[in-house]
């Protein structure tokens, strides 16, 4: 039974997967870990995107990642990445999500090739087929395909997208797609243009970061949607450092640091991912420990 209207709002965690040693899945501490972002004020997961290293997953992995945080936390609260290099095969895992009873899944455009518009829209029209709402997810920079203001206009015109979350990091955007696309819902989802986004009329965010630190980056986010600049602006500049790591190449491996310093299991990465280098490791160690003896959670 799904008792959140509409489940991509608020802080919608992009979960990073605990892996032990030998790089297996550890299943108990991922549920656990959604339990905990939940306890801790976040309005659900995103199992299965970039963060959750769904590319290295096998597909009966990628399955239980999304079984194990529907057990979890129920799925009304969970939103999983069901990007694939083909359409038919996203469309399996959106109805894989519909069978685990999400309400909503997350989807790419075509990251096999760079897709022109009309690919785009097939892409997406095809995946609408399996009946949940879509959510966006336009990252430029990684799948050298560009949901543009005007195209999201044309795939929420069409029904086929109720959201985007927007990585380009380019805050004039939001502007823009309320202007071409009035009712398709924003979602934030570069960490460090959150109070930009906030205040540029975002209703949620695909949060990265948070897995480290769940209450204080969700009290900047309430106050950010809250338009309380003094309670916002402090805390945005305290935990500034951190959340421009989520733009980062490395970011799964600085998150997963930060949460292993803060207390909480991120473990290593799969390949093709390596352990961050010296200099990186010392960087990320000194913001997040910064950040914790300054009272940050």
């Amino acid at each position: 039974m799904t008792t959140r209207e509409k489940p991509w709002h608020g802080v919608m965690v992009a979960t990073a997967l605990p892996l032990r040693d030998d790089l297996s899945v550890d299943y108990d501490a991922y549920g656990e870990h959604c339990r905990w972002l939940v306890d801790n004020g976040c309005d659900g997961v995103v199992p299965n995107g970039s963060l959750g290293e769904y590319q290295t997953l096998t597909p009966e992995e990628r399955a239980r990642v999304v079984e194990t945080a529907v057990a979890a936390v129920g799925g009304d609260r969970v939103m999983p990445g069901v990007a694939a290099y083909g359409a038919l095969e996203a469309r399996r895992w959106t109805e894989q999500a519909h069978e685990a009873g999400c309400a909503a899944v997350m989807l790419l455009p075509p990251n096999a090739y760079r897709a022109d518009e009309p690919a785009v829209v097939a892409h997406y029209r095809e995946v609408a087929r399996a009946g949940l709402p879509i959510v966006g997810y336009n990252n430029p920079i990684d799948t050298k395909v560009d949901l543009t203001p005007r195209l999201l206009a044309t795939l929420h015109a069409e029904g086929l997208v109720v959201g985007v979350k927007e990585f380009t990091g380019d805050v004039r955007r939001a502007y823009e797609i309320a202007e071409m696309a009035p009712g398709l819902d924003v979602l934030i989802g570069s960490d460090d243009v959150l109070l930009e986004m906030a205040l540029a009329g975002a209703v949620g965010w695909i949060a990265g970061y948070t897995n480290a630190l769940p209450v204080s980056t969700v009290a900047l986010y309430r106050a950010a949607m809250a338009r309380d600049l003094d309670t916002a602006l402090p805390l945005y500049r305290s935990l500034h450092a951190l959340l421009r790591r989520d733009s980062k190449t490395e970011f799964v491996q600085a998150i997963k640091l930060s949460m292993d310093i803060a207390g909480r299991r991120g473990g290593p990465c799969r390949p093709p991912r390596q352990p961050l280098t010296t200099e990186q490791e010392a960087a990320v160690r000194a913001v997040t420990e910064k950040a914790l003896a300054e009272g940050l959670r």
